[in-house]
């Protein structure tokens, strides 16, 4: 059986930051990751990050999965790709399949960073070929370079829906239109304006009301819905389309923390249900961590920051940073997560975050 310091599951920025700072501290890091390469989403986004440069601002999503993986590896963390965590047992032991074999590691400190899941509606018509999640649409048209259709209808007005709107565009894919139930636009202005000024109407205040077609999508009806978000009778809209994006929310895969018995906080602002972890993003097992949208779906640089509080943390748990040391790191990153929970968006998100953080240290004080 392998022993190592500190096993991190995913291969996103979370992941990558927290190997990084855990290893540069001196901790001995294996990083798993069942993708064909690090990077996490990152490799898939073909768009300009915002914020500041320490976090990769103007540099694309696919950029930064390399500058991140060859980060990581001049810091000396191990890298698995391909392999999957497959469960997490009492002694900190992970069952991994990697290269087709069944591996057991044991590892002192546990970093979950195992990125968010792609929430799900249905309707009439939602399992014909041609319906899919937008994540599945980027990757297949970003990374696998091929068009799962010619004219798609996206449902949801969020960064998400809104960011792969374009990028469909880009790849020479019509999006006929994008369908969000609320009464506004889920996502941040720019993103709303670059499509719009292609020629793709958004409706606010519409949902899917079917997919039409006999072996795969063919058309799609929306349908405008009231103030009590009820459909208005005679006021639906056919689409012709071969496919429909779904970019209706994302939520924390929190599987393999609740396998490892992590107590969890249900908070809609970051996503559903969540592992109660505290600042040191800690959860309420000794010894297991997590960061990124594992923690709670929020936005690629915290996932980033989220991530080296984890293996600044778990460095200075092992011996690796003094108190001091590793104090003067966290007061830099709680401030920049202050900076980007600081505006509408990020508000409600930091709000839940000090829930979390409450309920954590309840809990261990009730021990």
């Amino acid at each position: 059986m392998l022993t190592i310091d500190v096993a991190i599951v995913g291969g996103g920025p979370a992941g990558l930051a927290a190997g990084i700072a855990a290893s540069k501290a001196g901790a001995k890091v294996l990083l798993i990751s069942e993708d064909i390469k690090p990077g996490g989403q990152l490799i898939k986004q073909t768009h300009k990050f915002f914020g500041s440069s320490e976090y990769y601002a103007g540099i694309r999503g696919y950029e930064i999965a390399k500058k991140l993986s060859h980060e990581a590896e001049k810091a000396g963390v191990k890298i698995w790709i391909n392999s999957v965590v497959y469960g997490i047992f009492n002694d900190k032991t992970l069952g991994v399949m990697k290269n087709d074999k069944l591996q057991l590691l044991k590892a002192k400190k546990i970093i979950f960073a195992c990125g968010a899941l792609e929430k799900v509606i249905n309707f009439p018509g939602w399992t014909l070929p041609g319906v899919m999640l937008a994540g599945a649409a980027q990757t297949m048209v970003n990374v696998h370079r091929v068009l799962p259709g010619k004219r798609c209808l996206m449902i949801g007005s969020g960064n998400v829906g809104l960011v792969i709107s374009y990028q469909l565009l880009q790849a020479g894919i019509d999006v006929v239109a994008v369908v969000e139930k609320l009464p506004r636009i889920g996502g941040y202005g720019v993103h709303a304006s670059k499509i719009r000024r292609l020629g793709v109407p958004i409706l606010t205040s519409h949902t899917i009301k079917r997919a039409h077609g006999r072996r795969e999508v063919e058309a799609a009806t929306v349908v405008a819905l009231d103030e009590c978000g009820q459909p208005i009778p005679g006021s639906e809209k056919r689409f012709k389309v071969d496919m429909i994006c779904l970019a209706v929310g994302l939520r924390p895969n929190i599987e393999l923390p609740l396998m490892a018995g992590c107590k969890t906080m249900y908070l809609p602002a970051l996503g559903g249900f969540v592992p109660i972890h505290d600042e040191n993003m800690e959860t309420t097992k000794d010894d297991i961590y997590v960061a990124g949208d594992t923690s709670g779906v929020e936005e690629a640089s915290t996932a980033i920051i989220t991530g080296r509080l984890a293996g600044i943390s778990v460095s200075e748990k092992l011996g690796y940073l003094s108190r001091d040391e590793a104090n003067e790191l966290k007061i830099k990153l709680r401030k920049h997560l202050d900076e980007l929970r600081s505006g509408p968006f990020g508000m409600k998100r930091k709000i839940a975050k000090q829930k979390l953080i409450q309920a954590a240290t309840s809990l261990k004080k009730g021990r």
